[in-house]
């Protein structure tokens, strides 16, 4: 059965990230929604996207200091009620990240905080720092895990994330082919994609079988299913 998450909340309809994004798509309803979480200077859980808030970084913040429309995580999660949550963790290494956590204390918080609030077992943990996956895996068995991917030798990451446990990939759109799916079945591996918004596109991750659809366009990608799986 497909998904489909709203890529950052109902954004086209309210500020990205945000409780009102989010209450919004579950409004609409979704069957997910997909939202970025980072870390304060003083180890507050926050969703945004971007690294920066205007010249603030949110890595070197104080969460008071932050926007009011800032959701911490659990806020965020309040908001989802009823949904499932893919909460990407934004740790990596690149000119574009401040900073890299390669300690695994941010992973292991989001885990522990998503365990505490009872959340575990209706979220997918996503990012695209491999050792992030890991880690997050290692830290617990049951939890769903999906490592991004941008491009590159898919097959290959694939079969990586095959061995070292990880439920899914999360695959940009451009770079799955039906070849690909086969091999993520015969791995026993859920594809979900991003940022799926045309027509067009839509239809061909429906025809490849995908397990989830991230798109900003959730009542398109909505409309597109039901005709092809009237319920």
């Amino acid at each position: 059965m497909l998904s489909v998450y709203a890529h950052r909340g109902l954004h086209v309809k309210e500020r990205e990230n945000t409780i009102g994004a989010f209450a919004a798509a579950v409004a609409l309803g979704v069957d997910g929604v997909e939202l970025d979480v980072r870390r304060t200077s003083d180890a507050v859980l926050v969703v945004h996207h971007d690294p920066t808030i205007g010249k603030i970084s949110i890595s070197e913040a104080l969460q008071r200091d932050l926007p009011a429309y800032v959701p911490t995580l659990d806020e965020a999660m309040a908001a989802c009620e009823g949904v499932l949550v893919n909460v990407e963790i934004k740790n990596e290494r690149g000119r574009h990240e401040p900073v890299y956590d390669d300690t695994g204390e941010f992973a292991r918080q989001v885990v522990t905080q998503l365990l505490e609030i009872h959340w575990s077992e209706r979220v997918i943990i996503s990012s695209f720092d491999l050792a992030t996956c890991a880690i997050v895996r290692s830290f617990d068995e049951e939890i769903r895990v999906g490592w991004l991917l941008r491009d590159g030798d898919i097959a290959g990451a694939m079969t990586q994330a095959h061995v070292l446990g990880f439920n899914a990939v999360n695959t940009h759109f451009k770079t799955l082919s039906a070849d690909l799916m086969v091999l993520a079945h015969d791995l026993s591996l859920e594809v979900n994609t991003w940022t799926v918004n045309a027509t067009r596109d839509i239809k061909r991750m429906l025809e490849f079988g995908v397990n989830g659809i991230i798109t900003d366009e959730p009542a398109l990608v909505r409309e597109l299913v039901d005709r092809v799986s009237p319920e």
